[in-house]
């Protein structure tokens, strides 16, 4: 069956405008064939086309049911973007996929990119997260100046993965309590400065590795989530 998005299906009972496309122009379904909705708050619905225009596309909400949360703790991370926006992409689509809550765009003293447009990525992550088969959105935050979000509170574990010898790093793997929530920052390709570290330490973030190699930016936001999930998914068992 096929999965659409639309946050608002309850009160508008509409597809939005581009799912709407989709839905009509390009898998040319009509009046009368079932599809799946999903909201991007947990959500999932069966609806039944009743109204087909190549701009909107009427629905009657058949079913509604509450999806649960298929990971146990929230996983977030905060990411310097790259200045090479496919890799960003790659990166938003990868996590999706494997399951994040939120991602958060930091501004570093050795970044790349000093501004980023969230339209595309949304996109992505609203492709990713109904190819994957989910009902919850991750969350996509404003590029915000490193110092400012360091120092916000957090309610879990808190890490920051850096490439310095200087001082002690454990592998996130041994470290991270499984069932706790979990915040990764992942810093620029020329890494986070020494005092940018030093700041988060200083905030309660604990360094740790992500295994030997020296990962590009969007390759160690991948396996930082990555990690978490599958150590809460091997707790569970």
């Amino acid at each position: 069956m096929q999965i659409f998005y639309a946050p608002d299906i309850e009160s508008v009972h509409e597809l939005p405008e581009a799912e709407s496309q989709h839905c009509v122009r390009v898998l040319r379904m009509g009046e009368g064939d079932e599809i799946g909705i999903v909201d991007g708050g947990g959500n999932k619905y069966l609806a039944e086309i009743v109204l087909v225009h190549p701009k909107r596309c009427g629905i009657r909400i058949l079913k509604k049911s509450k999806v649960p949360n298929p990971w146990r703790a929230q996983v977030h991370v905060a990411i310097a973007p790259t200045k090479n926006l496919d890799r960003m992409e790659w990166f938003a689509e990868k996590v999706t996929e494997i399951g994040i809550d939120s991602i958060a765009l930091l501004k570093c003293r050795f970044s790349e990119r000093k501004e980023l447009k969230l339209d595309r990525l949304n996109k992505i992550l609203i492709s990713a997260m109904k190819q994957s088969l989910k009902v919850v959105l991750p969350r996509l935050s404003e590029m915000e100046a490193f110092s400012d979000f360091v120092a916000r509170p957090f309610d879990g574990q808190k890490f920051i993965a850096h490439c310095y010898a200087e001082g002690e790093r454990k592998e996130l793997s041994e470290v991270y309590r499984p069932g706790e929530n979990a915040l990764i920052l992942i810093g620029p390709e020329g890494d986070f400065s020494l005092e940018e570290v030093e700041q988060a330490i200083a905030c309660g973030f604990q360094p740790v590795m992500l295994g030997q190699s020296r990962l590009r930016t969007e390759t160690a936001g991948v396996v930082a989530c990555h990690t978490i999930q599958v150590l809460n998914q091997l707790k569970s068992k």
